[in-house]
């Protein structure tokens, strides 16, 4: 009997498995820790680059300083709607098209935002018809002579003016035009843009002026343009 007990193995203890109700509990909240540190750290870093990038905004005519007019051209000092004076001016203070791209990447530095979705959401079809065609006609390069487009992104410009709506009701962008006009630099370049808006559109765009600025308006708008050297 003693040998017996003697050989006799000794059973391993057998400890229960955890619960596999546990295991999901804590891949849950490793998940949310991991995904914490993620999102907190990129929050950390959006904010030290927005920063840096406002630091440089205190400097005219840089990247950051457009970047953030337009911004402030959205804000509108807290009004209803975007101040498209304050925008139409600053994306004309743009040299060239590589320049506003180094304004998009300031902006979205700044704003996490994309700059050409935002203008597309400020503003009304025409109007952002107007502001892209004032990018499309620049140089691609500062200091590069514009191309022979000019006369074209004139032409829809003055379009766009001319169909701008208030709420339900036709009107004209009095200011975009002043603003075309003061960009022409003599009368024979509104000459040539009138030919381009017959092309496009099928319409005398001296004639659409007139019915546009029919309570005094074309006068003062032609007066500009008669000032201009042939």
């Amino acid at each position: 009997m003693p040998s017996e007990i003697k050989n006799r193995e000794t059973p391993l203890p057998v400890y229960p498995s955890p619960e596999p109700r546990n295991e999901f509990i804590y891949g849950i909240l490793g998940l949310l820790a991991v995904g914490s540190v993620i999102y907190f750290g990129r929050k950390f870093i959006l904010k030290r680059i927005a920063n840096k990038e406002e630091n440089s905004s205190l400097e005219e005519g840089t990247a950051p300083t457009y970047a953030k007019q337009l911004k402030m051209s959205f804000e509108n000092d807290g009004w209803p709607g975007t101040d498209t004076t304050a925008l139409r001016n600053t994306l004309r203070q743009i040299k060239s098209k590589d320049e506003f791209k180094q304004v998009m990447e300031s902006y979205s530095k700044l704003y996490n935002s994309n700059l050409l979705k935002d203008i597309s959401n400020e503003l009304q079809s025409t109007e952002y018809n107007e502001m892209i065609q004032i990018v499309a006609a620049k140089p691609e390069k500062k200091g590069a002579v514009p191309r022979k487009t000019l006369y074209t992104a004139w032409a829809k410009r003055m379009k766009a003016a001319f169909d701008k709506t208030y709420g339900f009701f036709p009107g004209t962008d009095g200011d975009a035009i002043i603003a075309v006009f003061n960009e022409m630099p003599t009368q024979t370049a509104l000459v040539q843009t009138a030919g381009v808006y017959k092309s496009l559109f099928g319409t005398n765009m001296l004639q659409d002026l007139k019915n546009e600025g029919e309570f005094g308006q074309y006068e003062q708008w032609m007066k500009i343009i008669i000032a201009k050297p042939k």
